[in-house]
């Protein structure tokens, strides 16, 4: 909120913003962490965690993130697999459907990396069977991606992975209620959602200056230049 009113000109201190917020109803306490989606293939070969929760990167496409959310619809459960760049906190690649097998991942990064003509990146995720399956390591080899993976019950490993996952929910999908909509109507909102607003219009605090992640992306490119 600093930075939006900063960005509009606007100067305060944060006890003033808090204050008022509060005194708004615009604060609302920390909701309890949900359990992991995905489930741990124990015979599976594991990768090592190659991260260590440093979800920083100096420049595009050296490190990303992936994961899996469902959401409930009138006619069935969403299941969302998407990307996040650790770089500007850009989610690259997007991938939806009704069930959360391996080849949801497989789209979803696939995508990322045609997007972004991308590869030799370092790829983070869980230790979900989807992510230990020899048909998505082969994809990774494909694009010579290293692949990282989190402790086996460690879900802060994966934090800033699921901290977007929380937002969306929290942001978008908590107030549409989403279990009166269709599955196709829950596809438009959170499409719109992520490339249209979270990547080009809203603030990311961990980015100089809240710079959305696009514009911060842009932003450096021209810097670079």
């Amino acid at each position: 909120m600093l930075l939006a009113l900063e960005q509009r000109g606007v100067h305060a201190s944060r006890s003033t913003v808090r204050r008022t917020m509060k005194k708004g109803g615009l604060l609302k306490p920390p909701t309890r962490r949900p359990n992991g989606l995905t489930k741990a293939d124990a015979a599976a070969q594991k990768a090592e965690n190659l991260i260590r929760r440093n979800f920083t990167a100096a420049a595009p496409n050296q490190k990303w993130l992936t994961d899996i959310t469902q959401i409930p619809c009138a006619d069935g459960k969403l299941y969302i697999a998407a990307v996040l760049d650790c770089y500007n906190g850009e989610i690259v690649g997007l991938a939806m459907d009704d069930n959360m097998k391996k080849e949801l991942c497989i789209r979803a990064f696939e995508g990322a990396c045609r997007s972004r003509d991308a590869r030799g990146m370092i790829l983070h995720s869980d230790r979900g069977s989807q992510f230990t399956s020899a048909e998505f390591r082969k994809t990774l080899a494909c694009y010579e991606a290293v692949q990282s993976m989190s402790g086996t019950g460690r879900c802060y490993d994966n934090a800033r992975m699921e901290s977007f996952f929380a937002t969306l929910k929290k942001e978008k999908l908590y107030q549409l209620q989403t279990g009166k909509m269709t599955m196709a109507q829950v596809k438009s909102a959170v499409f719109r959602y992520i490339m249209t607003y979270y990547n080009r219009e809203r603030i990311y605090t961990a980015n100089p200056g809240g710079l959305a992640p696009v514009m911060y992306r842009q932003a450096a490119r021209g810097l670079a230049a």
